[in-house]
């Protein structure tokens, strides 16, 4: 009775310091993205991430939040992907990353005094887009969503480019070997 007490009491023992330990890790941002783009520092990789690869990204970013005052979390993934390959080795000139907006998307792009005409609220992807574009990201809107939105260019965060169409912007990115990402 008193070895089984014992030998159940060191299993406990030792859950209780795995479950510490898996506690305590924590996501973290930065180096590239400091206040967006928190990943999870991931030990012991079997598949290693190549430092010396350049990657070339592009999402397709057509969802946002009916919640208007809600970060686009679909914005937020190029922040994770630059945030999470600078963490393991990747230099940032070594990451180049497009983000093409359309449909829903679009209203993400507008600068606050503009997005608060038409959701009542600031945009809080403003400055989430904008350490983007500091980082090299290039921000290409679909110039169909944006005629048929009635945007106005001077309300579009400054960098913001308009293309043809997304589906324009989409091949000629992948024509530039850039890979689709697309959640």
């Amino acid at each position: 009775m008193y070895q089984t007490t014992l030998k159940s009491n060191f299993i406990t023992l030792i859950c209780l310091g795995l479950m510490a330990h898996s506690f305590a890790q924590t996501k973290q941002s930065g180096p590239i993205i400091a206040d967006y783009g928190s990943v999870w520092k991931v030990d012991n990789l079997d598949f290693k991430v190549n430092t010396a690869k350049t990657y070339k990204a592009v999402f397709d970013i057509s969802y946002s939040p009916n919640n208007n005052s809600q970060l686009n979390a679909s914005i937020g993934t190029a922040a994770r992907f630059l945030n999470m390959h600078a963490q393991n080795g990747v230099p940032l000139e070594q990451l180049k990353v497009a983000l093409v907006v359309h449909g829903k998307a679009a209203k993400d792009l507008l600068l606050s005094e503009a997005y608060m005409a038409k959701c009542g609220v600031e945009n809080p992807n403003e400055k989430l887009l904008n350490d983007l574009m500091s980082a090299g990201v290039e921000i290409i809107f679909c110039g169909q969503t944006f005629s048929s939105e009635g945007f106005l260019k001077e309300d579009l965060i400054k960098g913001v480019q308009l293309s043809l169409s997304a589906m324009t912007a989409l091949i000629q990115l992948q024509d530039d070997n850039y890979r689709l990402i697309k959640f």
